[in-house]
């Protein structure tokens, strides 16, 4: 190869990582307000409470509606990605999340707070699965566990912005106003990913002629494959979402006795524990692939750590609070392989639909978790706090085995 045509290949390479890296800056900057989102009442929790005289089961009701909207969202949106590609839909959708948040700012009763909650679920519903498409189209399918766990870290900023930072936009308005701001972001992020992600490449992942979307489906929800791995992925990941979005706070301030402000330190602490972890998540699989060790088998080993951490907050291990909660948003992130893997194994043209597929379960399990708790603190009290983490703990474990067994033929 003479030297002009190295310089034409070098700069085909560089205008191609400019373009990688733009699309990887805008829909990280969705997720990033998707995380904001969806933790931001772990903060807002004691001025929501006391302003609309919420209880606990409200709470929990009112913060999980999020959840039920976006996995109820997860098939179609699969779907719609892999057939109108993440650009359009995401956008589309986050235009929803900006109404959502402007409605949950204005909004003066329970009902209407639910709604708008919900709204936002569905707005921000494609944040992750759109991510992932992208990346799916723009870079290297044997890189994908390293990048999808890079642009996790986003969703790790926001819930750290969700923390501290909130806490001390408190300082200058109230919580009506902290939505209001997110809606204006939310409408910008639309915005940039509208005109800023270009068209991908000719996708040499597409769908091949004749596929629909009842085969595609039927390839996913038959298979054995997933049925093994998704379980374990929905297990561990919904009771992290559950407590990364809402029940850190109150843990720290009825079990374990902490201010408003020592509470929010932790959360905070929780967030960068994501952030990091997801970063070294990453790092790990992608060392782990150059040793032939696969992100499932990473997954695992996460997942189980991840277990021990929540025994140890259930038997009140002596160790600091933020230590502890630090541990298990970085150890938290590992069922998150579970996605890459699944990608990995599965029909590229039916990422989409694969990554939406486990996404369901997963927020279901949130769901079911965040309300779930709510009702057990209203009935309880705080003792409520240890019944809610030991069943998640024993269904983590029932289906780490069971993620184990030998899959089925079908």
């Amino acid at each position: 190869m003479g030297i002009p045509a190295q310089r034409a290949e070098g700069l085909r390479a560089a205008n191609l990582w400019a373009v990688q890296a733009r699309v990887f800056v805008i829909f990280a900057a969705g997720y990033f307000l998707s995380y904001l989102y969806r933790t931001v009442n772990a903060v807002l929790a004691p001025d929501l409470t006391r302003d609309l005289a919420l209880s606990p089961a409200d709470l929990g009701l009112l913060t999980a509606a999020y959840f039920m909207t976006f996995a109820l969202f997860q098939v179609p949106l699969g779907v719609l990605l892999d057939k109108y590609g993440p650009r359009r839909v995401e956008s589309l959708l986050l235009v929803l999340a900006a109404m959502g948040a402007a409605g949950f700012a204005l909004a003066e009763t329970v009902p209407m707070l639910i709604l708008a909650r919900a709204l936002i679920g569905l707005g921000v519903s494609a944040c992750l699965m759109a991510g992932f498409k992208a990346l799916v189209q723009w870079f290297p399918r044997e890189k994908l566990p390293l990048w999808n766990s890079v642009y996790m870290v986003a969703g790790g900023l926001g819930a750290v912005t969700a923390a501290a930072p909130v806490e001390l936009a408190l300082q200058v308005t109230d919580w009506r106003g902290v939505f209001l701001a997110l809606a204006g972001l939310t409408l910008l992020a639309a915005l940039a990913i509208a005109l800023f992600v270009p068209t991908p490449p000719t996708d040499p992942h597409a769908a091949p002629t004749g596929d629909s979307v009842l085969a595609g489906l039927k390839a996913i929800y038959g298979s054995a494959l997933f049925w093994r791995i998704a379980p374990m992925a929905a297990a561990c990941q919904g009771t992290y979402l559950a407590y990364q979005s809402l029940w850190i706070g109150p843990w720290v301030r009825d079990v374990q006795g902490l201010e408003r402000a020592a509470a929010a330190s932790v959360v905070t602490a929780a967030a960068v524990g994501m952030a990091g972890g997801y970063l070294l998540l990453g790092l790990i699989a992608e060392a782990a692939r150059r040793r032939g060790i696969g992100p499932l088998t990473v997954a695992r080993i996460g997942m189980s750590l991840f277990v021990l951490v929540q025994i140890s907050l259930l038997l009140a291990a002596p160790l600091p609070p933020t230590l502890s909660w630090m541990l298990f948003g970085g150890i938290g992130s590992a069922s998150m392989l579970c996605y890459a893997y699944l990608s990995q194994s599965m029909p590229p043209h039916l990422a989409g639909r694969v990554n939406t597929a486990v996404n369901m379960l997963c927020f279901v399990q949130a769901f079911i978790v965040q309300a779930g708790i709510g009702e057990l603190v209203n009935h309880l009290g705080a003792p409520g706090h240890a019944v809610g983490l030991g069943l998640c703990i024993t269904l983590e474990i029932a289906a780490l085995i069971w993620g184990l067994l030998r899959p089925n033929r079908r």
